[in-house]
């Protein structure tokens, strides 16, 4: 189910710049009764997004609207893509741009057992992210990278693969973010040269800060994974998801992937 700029939809233009060149912006979210999780960092990063690639953002009560529209009191997902909508051939874009809004609504993960799994099996994938500072952090809807990567692989057993950048530093699954615990320090990749900022990862960070501890965002080695004594990633569908195996390394269960859980939900 889906509204394309409010209006029941499944079809664009061929013209949308979404389509030609991926300029936009997009977010993923769980909704519970009808109503957004996390409602308020998800515009927020929606609005930032927006913002760092000059498009306007709708109104948060048009999109509260959209969704109520089609969750209908459901438990679901939902997707909500920005778009710098139609122009002219070529990649000079318009300089008032009409932007796209699509809103698509999902049945819960929930109702699929392989997609809801609390300890996952992970691998490293071959495919390196390129570094582009001016899009770092940014939820952009070119992902072909994240594409490629997830293509790598079609055994069932294992549920995510870990990225690195074209020097070799850990930075993300290809669906959410990484957390490693060593030594008793809590750490996650710096995001300054790629990758993509979430949410679950913003709410963690601010609730390590509420409760006086420290996450260092800094660069982590394929070796600090491998040592570590914990290994999550996290997304805003999932939540946080302890990493059991790694290709033949395995990781006992620590308690910390239920903490940081815990405190996704506890954040203001």
């Amino acid at each position: 189910m889906s509204l394309v700029n409010g209006i029941p939809s499944d079809c664009l233009p061929v013209e949308d710049r979404g389509l030609a060149y991926g300029d936009g912006v997009f977010r993923t979210l769980r909704v519970q009764g009808g109503q957004p999780v996390w409602w308020r960092d998800h515009y927020a990063k929606l609005a930032r997004d927006a913002a760092a690639l000059n498009l306007p953002c709708p109104q948060a009560a048009i999109l509260l609207d959209e969704i109520s529209i089609l969750a209908t009191g459901r438990d679901g997902v939902v997707k909500l893509v920005l778009t710098r909508g139609g122009g002219p051939r070529g990649y000079a874009p318009p300089s008032d741009p009409q932007v796209t809004r699509i809103v698509l609504f999902s049945p819960p993960p929930d109702n699929d057992p392989g997609q809801r799994v609390e300890d996952i099996t992970v691998r490293w994938c071959t495919l390196r992210l390129g570094r582009q500072p001016r899009l770092a952090g940014i939820k952009h809807l070119n992902r072909l990278e994240n594409v490629l990567a997830r293509a790598e692989w079609h055994d069932p057993a294992v549920h995510e693969g870990l990225l690195c950048d074209d020097t070799g530093a850990v930075i993300s699954g290809i669906m959410g973010n990484v957390f490693i615990v060593s030594q008793g320090a809590l750490m996650t990749p710096d995001l300054a040269q790629c990758g993509v900022a979430g949410v679950a990862r913003t709410r963690i960070l601010r609730a390590a800060g509420e409760r006086g501890m420290t996450v260092r965002m800094t660069r982590i080695e394929p070796q600090d994974v491998q040592s570590a004594d914990a290994v999550m990633l996290c997304n805003s569908v999932q939540g946080v998801r302890r990493v059991a195996r790694l290709e033949a390394q395995t990781w006992p269960s620590s308690g910390w992937a239920d903490t940081l859980n815990t405190w996704l939900y506890e954040v203001d």
